[in-house]
């Protein structure tokens, strides 16, 4: 059997309904080459994509992916793009995932196999064709029924690299999935991510964005069945010249499921030399954050809440946070959401200060806070600690 060619929830000219009545397929062909004045891409600077958005960018390299951790209870496969379970979590539903499906050479996944309990995470790391190539890539982790792992997707390299990630969580299984995004400063990333939940199913998904040039995330929860449990955590760190963009939708369907979003941001621009006409030339670090969560009729007992924050260090740099709650149904538990940027506290550098901390150290300590509670729900301490001291190095870059 093979994957559907095209599978579609609206016509692609029709009014949208609401925020989950995406057109999806699986064929480039059926979706038009986007552009600004759609919102789903007004944040998007088309200019860095290098052709992934409009089929320009045809393939020249396969990303190198490699696997540890492999045991008892965990299966590995490499198939091809017709393989039946291929979409199981999602359909691609922009132009950028379904070029990325057309394109790949083979699909990898990764099987907990039902009731596994695996003690040690899983590590799949994934390095990028190199400057100057380009790659797509699908890869789907799916655990079982009853299953319960931790799964680290390590991202690093460089390159142009669009991607598919599936995650397909079955009933009662419980499933931690860490992705970092370590790129190279070349690197140009757009990925999808494609979220199935089944009945009683745990998902803990964190995204960690650091590197690359220009890196859009856009993961997308939908629940099959009643009481799904989803916590999506984020962190990110732009310097001068990075374009950080992250938009997720959660898609309460089912009865009684809940979500919670918590993405973290900090951002340092840049005031270079001057050009010959005297103008400062600036590098401007760019993070954008939406976050839409749609509550359906049918998704009672509904609770959800999502938190954007933001930190800017420095002059040159622009957050963008859009928090969206679209609620069809008032027989729900609990709704809400929150999203705020700014500099410093000064309250707190000055109590800081005025304990004897040079000022140089109490920005690093309030930094360090400001991540803290999502870096302390990293269950792998190798990885946090690698994390901590990536975000140490970024501090130093920014003179905090």
């Amino acid at each position: 059997m093979t994957a559907p060619r095209e599978t579609s929830t609206a016509a692609p000219a029709a009014p949208v309904v609401n925020k989950g009545e995406l057109f999806t397929s699986f064929d480039v062909d059926a979706f038009e080459v986007p552009s600004q004045r759609e919102e789903a891409w007004r944040f998007t600077p088309f200019r860095r994509l290098r052709g992934l958005h409009d089929g320009t960018a045809p393939a020249t390299a396969s990303p190198v992916i490699e696997i540890a951790g492999i045991g008892e209870g965990v299966r590995t496969e490499t198939v091809a793009r017709g393989d039946e379970r291929l979409g199981k979590g999602g359909v691609p539903f922009d132009r950028v995932a379904a070029q990325a499906f057309s394109s790949f050479g083979e699909a990898t996944v990764v099987t907990i196999e039902r009731e596994a309990q695996i003690a040690e995470p899983v590590v799949i790391t994934m390095t990028g064709p190199g400057e100057g190539e380009v790659a797509y890539s699908h890869l789907q982790i799916h655990a079982e029924a009853f299953a319960k792992a931790t799964v680290v997707l390590d991202q690093r390299g460089g390159g142009t690299v669009g991607e598919n990630l599936e995650i397909v969580v079955d009933d009662s299984a419980h499933l931690t999935v860490v992705n970092v995004h370590d790129w190279d400063d070349d690197a140009v990333h757009v990925t999808a991510h494609h979220i199935g939940m089944g009945r009683d199913a745990v998902l803990r998904h964190f995204a960690i964005s650091l590197g690359g040039e220009t890196v859009r995330l856009s993961p997308r929860v939908q629940y099959n069945a009643p009481g799904g449990d989803a916590e999506l955590w984020g962190l990110y760190f732009a310097d001068a010249g990075q374009h950080l963009e992250q938009r997720l939708l959660v898609d309460h369907s089912a009865p009684h499921c809940r979500s919670q979003v918590v993405y973290k941001g900090a951002l340092q621009g840049e005031v270079g030399g001057t050009h010959s006409g005297g103008h400062n030339r600036r590098r401007e670090a760019h993070t954008v954050w939406i976050g839409d969560v749609l509550i359906r009729p049918s998704a009672e007992g509904t609770d959800t809440y999502e938190l954007n924050r933001n930190l800017v260090l420095t002059d040159n740099a622009r957050a963008d946070s859009v928090p969206n709650l679209e609620i069809e149904t008032g027989e729900i538990v609990g709704a809400g959401h929150a999203s705020a940027t700014g500099r410093f506290d000064d309250e707190q550098l000055f109590y800081l200060q005025s304990r004897g901390i040079p000022e140089d150290e109490a920005r690093r300590l309030v930094v360090r806070g400001f991540f803290g509670e999502i870096l302390a729900k990293i269950a792998v301490p190798e990885l946090r600690e690698r994390l901590e001291a990536a975000i140490e190095k970024e501090l130093e870059i920014a003179g905090a």
